[in-house]
Parts: C-alpha cells; sequence; structure tokens
C-alpha cells in the first residue's frame, strides 16, 4: 500500500468517525430537548397538584401547558392554583382561563389567591370550580387597558421630523410619534370596550351574577378576600388548608394526600442539552452564526397588545 493509499484511508477513517460522533451528539441532544420538554416536577403517587401562577403574566404562560398535563395525570386528583399575580397580558389571562376550564373537566379545581389576584389573574381565578383569597389578599381590578406615550415633542426639541407613508389612515395608530387622531382613539376604545365587554360576561357567567352587578364591580375597583367574599367575586376567605377541605368536603378527595408542586423540569437535561448542542454547533463550524442569532433575540421586556393588570404599590399590601 503506498503513501497516498494510507493517507487516503486515514481521511476516511477520521471523516467517518467524526459524523459517527455527531450523528451521536445530535441524538442524545433530541432525547433530552424531547424528555425535558414534556417532563414537570410533580411526583407519580396520588397527590393534589398544585400549580403557581405568580408574577406578570405573559402572553404564553407555562401554567397553561402544567394544567393540560397534571389533568391529564392519573395520579392527580385534584389541582390547587396557587394565585400572586397583579395580572398581565389580557391574551395570557384568556389563556389561562381557557386551560382551568379544560382542566376542571377532569379533575376539581381550586384557586387560592395568597397575595394578589387582580386582573387577568381574577380572569384564571373564575375559570376554577371553587375560588379562596386571604383575607388581606387583593383581588378585583376587572378591566382592559392599552397604554402608549408620544415623543412628539421631544422628536420636535431634537430637531428630527418624523415622515410615514401608509396605505390608509389607522394603519399604525396609535404610533408613538405623533398625537392620535380623534379616529385613531376611537378605535382603539372599540378594541378596549369589546375585550372589556367580554370580560364582564365572563365574571357575570361563572359568578352567577347578573349583567348589572357585575359590571358595577367591573370599574377598576379592588377588593380585600373579605369584599370579594362579600360581593360575590369568590367563594370564601382562606388558604391551601381550606382548599383541601372543600375537595375532601365537596369532591371526595382527601385531604391527606401530599401536595405537590408541578413546574418545568429545568434541571435534569437542561445542561446536558445545552452541551450537546454546543458540541454540534462547534462541530459544524456554526458558532458565529449561532451567536449572531442568539444576538437578535432579547428577552422581551414588554407585551404587544391588551394588557389585564393591576398597577397599584404592592407596598400596600399589608405584610408584604
Amino acid at each position: 500500500m503506498d503513501t497516498e493509499d494510507l493517507i487516503e484511508r486515514r481521511r476516511l477513517r477520521r471523516r467517518a468517525s467524526f459524523w459517527r460522533v455527531v450523528a451521536f451528539v445530535v441524538a442524545i441532544v433530541a432525547v433530552a430537548f424531547f424528555v425535558q420538554q414534556s417532563g414537570v416536577v410533580g411526583g407519580s403517587n396520588d397527590q393534589i397538584a398544585r400549580i403557581s401562577v405568580e408574577g406578570f403574566i405573559p402572553t404564553r404562560p407555562d401554567a397553561v401547558d402544567l394544567l393540560k398535563q397534571a389533568a391529564d395525570t392519573d395520579s392527580v386528583k385534584a389541582i390547587i392554583l396557587r394565585i400572586d399575580s397583579p395580572g398581565g397580558a389580557a391574551s395570557g389571562g384568556e389563556a389561562l382561563y381557557k386551560a382551568v376550564r379544560e382542566a376542571a373537566q377532569k379533575k376539581p379545581v381550586v384557586a387560592t389567591i395568597e397575595g394578589l389576584g387582580a386582573s387577568a389573574a381574577y380572569m384564571t381565578a373564575i375559570g376554577a370550580d371553587h375560588i379562596l383569597a386571604r383575607e388581606t389578599a387583593l383581588t378585583g381590578s376587572i378591566g382592559v387597558i392599552l397604554q402608549f406615550a408620544t415623543v412628539e415633542n421631544l422628536l420636535d426639541k431634537l430637531g428630527v421630523n418624523y415622515v410615514e407613508v401608509k396605505s390608509s389612515p389607522l394603519k399604525g395608530e396609535p404610533t408613538p410619534f405623533e398625537a392620535p387622531s380623534p379616529e385613531a382613539l376611537a378605535m382603539v376604545q372599540s378594541v378596549i370596550d369589546s375585550s372589556y365587554d367580554w370580560f364582564v360576561g365572563l365574571v357575570a357567567e361563572r359568578r352567577n351574577l347578573q349583567p348589572d352587578a357585575a359590571r358595577r364591580l367591573s370599574d377598576g375597583s379592588i377588593f380585600t378576600g373579605r369584599q370579594a367574599v362579600e360581593n360575590g367575586l369568590i367563594d370564601a376567605v382562606g388558604g391551601e388548608d381550606e382548599a383541601k377541605a372543600w375537595l375532601s368536603a365537596e369532591r371526595n378527595v382527601s385531604a391527606d394526600l401530599p401536595l405537590n408542586d408541578w413546574e418545568k423540569d429545568e434541571g435534569t437535561f437542561s445542561g446536558l442539552t445545552s452541551a450537546g448542542a454546543a458540541a454540534v454547533v462547534k462541530a459544524l463550524g456554526l458558532e458565529d452564526q449561532f451567536q449572531a442569532l442568539l444576538g437578535t433575540l432579547p428577552q422581551r421586556l414588554a407585551v404587544d397588545g391588551l394588557v389585564s393588570v393591576w398597577q397599584g404599590n404592592s407596598s400596600i399590601r399589608s405584610g408584604r
């Protein structure tokens, strides 16, 4: 065997080894990815699942998937939805509400408002079979809001001219670069009114209130847990102990069952997935392109669209 044949054979052997390694890493990454995406922390024995909705509700809340998985898990006998949120994206609240209603068709669901359950968070709560709130918890703030700022005067001071060409007067309205026209404000108000009417109708239906009573309570006011009971917005004052007692008395779910937190499993495979993905990217010589892609995907700090959120100072909540 001459030298050139020997070199070529070694080159082919290295190339084959390289692609075997790449295939192996890709397989590991794929398995890890699917396990990570489908996995939750919760346990496999009979239990009551606790799913938390905390902080600002985004447009695609993680709790939606957790509710679906808990509802489809045989070992889960009931769900306690722990809420401590000022609300958030109206679409996020709608998605959570629908997920709660779907889960309630399969398992009893109790919502407990621990500190704050306002706006889109209250929308989430009314999907449950039973709602509890602490005495000093705040709930309500039923309504919809769309806020925007204009920088027209600032642009004038900076000597910046704003030019816009569009297909019709209401396209892209409202814009931060000029004061909104009466027509633009009327359009936005009609969108707000439509979403608000839907929200109020939901409250009336789920809380068994007359439409006029529901609308009276839906002026943006907030209520303590006790006030919410008096106005029919929730069922009782209490927390998780009272939730388990209700499940035992009304749905024959043992109060002795463990209460397990259900959350996304990001610990077992996340490091493996990251390491495997990094190895594949490096092996294929795509490091620069990958870093460039990451640079175009910053974490969103705002939500586009309608918002249903209570914006009061959280420091007024006693003990928080």
